[in-house]
């Protein structure tokens, strides 16, 4: 499966962002901005293994480096899948509703659609407070000379939960399914109050460190 967005250049994938079309959007830059607070967490970490000044945290580096990876393919990976899962909804918004079974279709085709486009970024803010966790380690143990990387993984990793969890909200909100919602609801809920909290706990490791 190709992955057109984050195969463009940098420059490509801004100027998509900057044009006229609504995706790729919030979601897709989320997602990316939670895989960029992965990256920086495993830079911090490769920055302190190896390192004779550092051997009392090389474990807790090398779980790092093992934990950090995937998280950081799956969050790549959503960028795509985020503009895939609008795609979707605006198909199922254009099919034809000229009598009624063509209307129950769109109609369920509307809401299964709308379902998939909360659930990407349903994912991103799980993933994202993964990452920023994983900020909070390499902040209190990694490489001082990297500390400010760890604490913008911090709050990269914040705006990737938080603006997914936007995106969440707002697909919920055109739903039918009840029951859905209310899980969905709790989990993103429960996922963006984590994120805060530990990237609160990320900035204030920073600001003692570089103090």
């Amino acid at each position: 499966m190709t992955h057109p967005l984050v195969e463009l250049k940098l420059a490509g994938f801004l100027d998509k962002l900057a044009s006229n079309e609504p995706a790729p959007g919030g979601g897709s830059a989320s997602a990316l901005a939670a895989a960029m607070a992965a990256g920086l967490v495993e830079m911090v970490a490769n920055l302190t293994v190896g390192r004779e000044a550092f051997t009392a945290v090389e474990a807790d580096m090398k779980a790092i480096l093992g934990a950090v990876p995937p998280l950081r393919r799956e969050l790549t990976t959503l960028v795509d899948k985020d503009t895939e899962a609008f795609d979707k909804v605006m198909a199922a918004r254009r099919l034809p509703h000229a009598n009624d079974d063509e209307k129950a279709r769109r109609r369920q085709a509307i809401e299964e659609a709308t379902k998939g486009a909360a659930a990407v970024p349903l994912r991103v803010t799980a993933l994202a407070a993964e990452v920023i966790a994983l900020a909070r380690v390499v902040a209190e143990k990694g490489n001082p000379n990297a500390i400010t990387d760890a604490g913008v993984a911090g709050r990269l990793g914040l705006a990737g939960a938080e603006g997914a969890g936007l995106n969440v909200r707002i697909n919920l909100s055109g739903l039918k399914d009840e029951a859905f919602r209310r899980e969905a609801a709790t989990e993103v809920g429960r996922n963006v109050d984590l994120a805060r909290r530990t990237a609160a706990e990320v900035a204030a490791v920073v600001e003692r460190r570089m103090s």
